[in-house]
């Protein structure tokens, strides 16, 4: 395996700007060679800030760089799909913030898009790499966990009207979503890498919070694929501000710690449901070795994926999972009935879940 750097190209520099201090701190990894943004001060601010020696206002440009490998796009959700073809278009991998794109179908163009330039596509789930989670995952790869029983997911936040200043912001066509796609999605990933995939959604969302479009509280229930049973809790409303992520298996409760943008890291609550089992978990994690979390998490192995032969560390299938419980859970919501998954080219919402997209719901 060879140890060059990879080239980065970062575009939206809201997010991106955490992106590229990820990139910074592997710099035997990385060099971020060019930023884009429709703002040029603040495309100029972020170069400044960083180092960085090219700016770009048009991602035209960007994308012709020959000497940009990789193309990070952290731009308004409305514009990922486009974006990505693109770049793959141009001959670069691509790695691409949350939501990935608006439809179960965009998703699988952009499998055979990246299948025929011969480049990888990773979406963004910094979240799988905090090492509370990671610590589950290797508890559960040690045979430790047992069967699982029951999860729960909360996701509280506040969000007050100048957070829906941001003109894209709360609006079904450009945010696409509302706290389930926006700010709860990383949480319900989180379930699903632990758990495996869901078999069953039902869904109840309403808007009560904030004078927008989309929704901004939600509750629901899911049958997963191993039988095991899921709740979901999501709000922009709670003046105390927690993600809870709790794990009943047979052979142990996992429990996160509430911090709510980082409930994926240390500390960890682990209990095995007997004393013995409690002594092996404990004795398990001791042999656990931790490796860097979130953002710098992620690209660390995505580096591996593209300079080795590991696997992605985030797929598009694993985008595509997240975005078909978004459009169950949005389909369950308006229609008031239980929706098996998976979603298949068939559904109602294959092409979309937008209300402006799909045909009015008789409820």
């Amino acid at each position: 395996m060879t140890h060059d750097k990879i080239r980065m190209g970062v575009v939206g520099l809201g997010i991106g700007r955490s992106h590229i201090e990820a990139f910074q701190s592997l710099p035997e990894m990385y060099d971020v060679v060019a930023v884009c943004d429709v703002n040029e001060d603040k495309a100029r601010q972020v170069a400044a800030q960083f180092s960085i020696p090219h700016i770009y206002t048009s991602y035209d440009e960007l994308c012709r760089r020959d000497d940009v490998e990789v193309v990070d796009i952290c731009t308004p959700p409305f514009l990922h799909f486009e974006q990505i073809q693109q770049a793959l278009a141009a001959d670069k991998h691509v790695i691409s913030e949350k939501p990935l794109v608006r439809s179960l179908r965009e998703v699988d163009e952009l499998s055979i898009a990246q299948a025929a330039a011969g480049k990888r596509l990773m979406p963004i789930f910094q979240k799988r790499f905090g090492r509370g989670l990671q610590r589950l995952k290797f508890l559960v790869a040690e045979g430790l966990a047992g069967q699982a029983y029951l999860a729960t997911v909360e996701t509280h936040w506040r969000r007050r009207g100048e957070y829906y200043a941001v003109p894209w912001r709360g609006k079904w066509q450009t945010e696409l979503g509302g706290t389930l796609l926006g700010h709860a999605i990383h949480a319900h990933d989180m379930l699903t890498y632990a758990l495996g995939p869901v078999k069953s959604v039902f869904a109840r969302a309403t808007t009560r919070v904030n004078p927008i479009e989309t929704e901004d509280c939600a509750s629901v229930s899911l049958q997963m694929a191993d039988g095991s049973l899921a709740a979901l809790s999501a709000t922009t409303g709670s003046a105390v501000e927690i993600t809870r992520t709790r794990f009943c298996f047979s052979g142990l409760t996992a429990e996160s710690n509430t911090d709510p943008y980082n409930n994926s890291h240390d500390p960890w609550l682990f209990k095995g449901d007997t004393p013995d089992l409690d002594a092996q978990i404990q004795a398990a994690l001791a042999r656990f070795e931790p490796l860097p979390e979130r953002f710098v998490g992620q690209f660390y192995h995505f580096y591996y994926a593209l300079r080795g032969s590991a696997p992605l560390p985030v797929t598009l299938n694993d985008a595509r999972q997240s975005l078909e419980l978004i459009s169950a859970m949005y389909y369950s919501a308006r229609v008031g009935q239980a929706v098996d998954l998976p979603i298949g080219p068939d559904h109602p919402y294959y092409n979309g879940w937008l209300p402006s997209e799909v045909a009015p719901v008789e409820t």
